[in-house]
């Protein structure tokens, strides 16, 4: 018996390490998918990026410092994808199982009664002098199969990339979040900015309508006049409570993302205050596989498709499964732990290879070889995107600054142009509407100016995301 299991056991482990190998060959990270450079970026080796800068360290604004911890601690999307990586990780540790032997312990008691003209029953009435037969049984079974052609290392490496990507999910979604954060203080920050700007332009309006109707007093203007004066009243007050309204609504989007009920934000500091930072550090192109979480998950995902389509490719060849069973068996429950007479084992040894199913396994290894090649197209998908954003957003930076000191420009020239239409009306020597169109002109070219304001900053915040920073 002893030399029969032997002879199984290295006839098997023979097996395993003379045919063992890569059935199939792995796809590679196309390295051809990234560009030398980013466009209208001079070419440079330059490596270092603000991309690796941890979030604490690239956002200053302590209000932005504590809304953006509050949301990595409680978004519930972020808590979501935590629970995913703990589902991902518990199937890696089951993969890890693959090689070790199944083994199933088992206790069973069984009595029967064959028919007294039956061959059994007579034999066993003239043997026992009884009409019954009793079968006690203890004993464990055995099996394990023999990872010949790399199936169980495939799936382990499968389930290990699917933990992996779980991981890389989580990263790119804080990224975003992150962003959406920062992005949402700022522009609550330009509403706070255009609530002053309509409330002082309102108070202007007062006091050029006070004016208007001093001249209508004295003979100079008409009722049209005043009329035209209270309707651009009425235009900035009606900002008002329109800007009011997208405070407390983006107020309210900042809750949801900082997994809190809807309340009041704490702002520390004027919009006018805040710096642009100049962020000239962006790294190459290639760099972003290791910045950028999607673009990490989709090489990860090339990985996993790797493993399957070896996961297939070996399901279309023989399977090796030794299979034992051993421990006590009585059909006397005195006799049940007689030893070494209870004593029982069997050793099998055998190779299967599908024959009716062939054509479902050839299909699902034809579909596993396309998944594989989507994945590939998935990675280059994911790297144009990538480096489209990031080139979107260097222009932005770029041409958001010029834009900036143009409008910075009219905003002083329509401040000293009001002055001097209020001068000129007081003394009869310019019309009303000349006052109400350079207050007008005014109005929208400072609105217009927070606005860009709010665009700059979320610019190099939407860089900083696109070179696969807020992770970390």
């Amino acid at each position: 018996m002893k030399n029969h299991i032997t002879k199984i056991v290295m006839i098997a482990i023979l097996i395993t390490t003379v045919i063992s190998c890569k059935v199939s060959k792995d796809i590679e990270t196309p390295k051809d998918a990234f560009p030398e450079n980013f466009r209208s970026v001079s070419v440079s080796k330059d490596t270092t990026s603000i991309g690796d800068t941890e979030w604490k360290n690239f956002f200053t604004e302590k209000d932005v410092i504590q809304l953006i911890d509050s949301a990595v601690a409680r978004n519930n999307d972020l808590q979501i994808a935590t629970k995913n990586i703990e589902i991902a990780h518990y199937r890696f540790t089951q993969s890890k199982w693959g090689n070790v032997p199944e083994v199933n312990l088992s206790v069973a008691a069984s009595t029967s009664n064959p028919s007294d003209n039956s061959f059994t029953g007579k034999n066993l009435g003239q043997a026992l002098g009884q009409n019954h037969i009793n079968d006690f049984t203890a004993g464990a079974t055995l099996s394990w199969e023999a990872d010949i052609w790399g199936k169980i290392k495939n799936q382990k490496k499968e389930a290990f990339a699917g933990y992996l990507q779980s991981e890389e999910v989580k990263k790119a979604l804080q990224t975003t979040i992150v962003a959406n954060v920062s992005k949402g203080y700022y522009n609550l920050l330009m509403l706070d900015a255009q609530l002053d700007i309509a409330r002082q332009n309102l108070k202007l309006n007062d006091s050029t309508t006070s004016i208007i109707k001093l001249k209508y007093d004295a003979g100079q203007v008409t009722s049209l006049a005043i009329q035209q004066s209270e309707a651009q009243k009425l235009n900035a007050a009606q900002l008002i409570p329109l800007l009011e309204q997208n405070i407390a609504i983006q107020e309210n989007a900042l809750s949801v993302l900082t997994g809190s009920f809807p309340d009041s934000k704490q702002r520390s500091i004027r919009l006018g205050a805040l710096e642009v930072k100049n962020n000239n550090s962006i790294g190459i192109p290639s760099s972003l596989v290791s910045r950028r979480p999607d673009v990490k998950s989709a090489e990860l995902a090339l990985k996993a498709a790797n493993a399957s389509v070896g996961i297939t490719k070996a399901n279309l060849y023989p399977a090796l499964r030794i299979t034992a069973q051993g421990g006590v068996n009585s059909f006397e429950a005195s006799n049940w732990f007689n030893i070494p007479a209870s004593l029982f084992g069997t050793l099998a040894g055998g190779l299967t290879q599908p024959l009716l199913n062939n054509k479902k396994v050839k299909t699902q290894y034809h579909i596993a070889v396309a998944e594989r090649e989507k994945a590939v197209l998935n990675f280059r998908q994911s790297v144009l995107v990538a480096v489209s954003e990031v080139s979107d957003a260097l222009v932005k930076v770029e041409k958001l600054q010029q834009q900036e000191s143009f409008l910075q420009q009219r905003v002083k020239t329509l401040q000293q142009a009001i002055k001097n239409a209020n001068l000129l009306f007081k003394n009869g020597m310019a019309e009303y509407l000349e006052v109400l169109t350079a207050q007008s002109n005014l109005l929208q070219s400072e609105l217009e100016l927070a606005n860009i304001k709010r665009e700059q900053l979320s610019a190099n915040t939407e860089l900083y995301r696109a070179l696969g920073g807020g992770w970390k």
